[in-house]
């Protein structure tokens, strides 16, 4: 009988916040198992000041590696991710084992909102898809890199003098800072990032009674909505790094993805949405790939990636 399970995750309030949301299940469906939150650094929390992606040099993400290679060498028995934090092509001798119900995906703008922005606002992000998503609809905009844990983030943007900060909704939900949003954005015009306030509950391939412990976790609505997201960012071979946005929702046994490609100088919108059964959301994710491809994402993306962000 397994007495304890350790629970790795990043060291930050967020990601200590997402453990208790999973392991608070899994002890009351499991009383006789004490499941020990394990803190593990990675390299993006180390270094807080360089650009996504000037850190990232593989597939592997800078956010996952550490808690994966510690997952790998038995330091931990579990890791706990942001779904979207996970490399597309899984990494070999690790499953995720559960995916628990999805929190809100949308993208929330704090400080004010779209409407009120004055002409040439600053606004606080260092993401390549938000950017471009803001520059598509609102090109005076200029945007300026925060990183970091939450609440440090909208300090530093009010220090700053920002007129706003885009940051995800779920995070601020699950750290009980939903009043600073003064804006959840729409997800028809800025689809966020596939699998956005999605949870990853990772495991080593071949611990089928760990998977089993697992079980009462796991959301089919979630891991469908996700698996047809990540489908199309993998034939995308789309990352952090460059401005993919997509939804799936699902409706009487269909899953309906909206996806959007958007050059980071917001002059090129390329959008598909399509519908399949929600038994098979992979085949959804990748006809919603070759659909944006089909209309030229692949000419944006391929400058893109040669073209540093800046």
């Amino acid at each position: 009988m397994i007495a304890t399970i350790r629970v790795g995750s990043r060291g930050s309030h967020l990601a200590k916040v997402m453990v208790a949301e999973v392991t608070a299940p899994l002890r009351a469906a499991h009383p006789d198992i004490a499941w020990k939150q394990h803190t593990v650094m990675t390299a993006g929390d180390h270094d807080r000041t360089s650009r996504l992606a000037d850190l990232a040099t593989s597939e592997t993400s800078l956010f996952a590696g550490a808690l994966e290679t510690a997952l790998l060498a038995g330091d931990v028995d579990v890791a706990v991710h942001s779904l979207k934090d996970l490399a597309t092509t899984p990494t070999p001798g690790t499953r995720i084992a559960a995916l628990p119900r999805r929190a809100d995906p949308r993208d929330a703008l704090c400080g004010a909102r779209l409407a009120d922005l004055p002409t040439a606002a600053r606004i606080g992000t260092g993401s390549p898809r938000r950017i471009a998503q803001l520059r598509a609809l609102r090109p005076d905009i200029t945007t300026s890199p925060i990183r970091g844990n939450v609440p440090p983030r909208l300090r530093r943007s009010r220090v700053m003098g920002l007129d706003g900060l885009v940051l995800a909704a779920a995070g601020l939900h699950r750290l009980g800072l939903s009043g600073e949003i003064t804006e959840t954005l729409d997800a028809g015009t800025y689809p966020p990032s596939p699998a956005q306030g999605a949870i990853a509950v990772q495991i080593r391939d071949g611990e089928d009674r760990l998977r089993d412990l697992l079980a009462p976790l796991h959301d089919e609505e979630t891991a469908a909505a996700v698996t047809a997201e990540r489908a199309m960012l993998a034939e995308l071979h789309g990352g952090c790094s460059v401005p993919v946005g997509a939804l799936a929702t699902a409706t009487n046994g269909q899953l309906r993805l909206t996806a959007q490609v958007t050059s980071l100088d917001g002059t090129t919108v390329i959008r598909t949405a399509q519908t399949g059964p929600r038994t098979d959301p992979a085949d959804l994710g990748r006809r919603s790939a070759a659909a944006l491809l089909d209309q030229g994402a692949e000419h944006i993306l391929a400058q893109i990636r040669e073209t540093p962000t800046p």
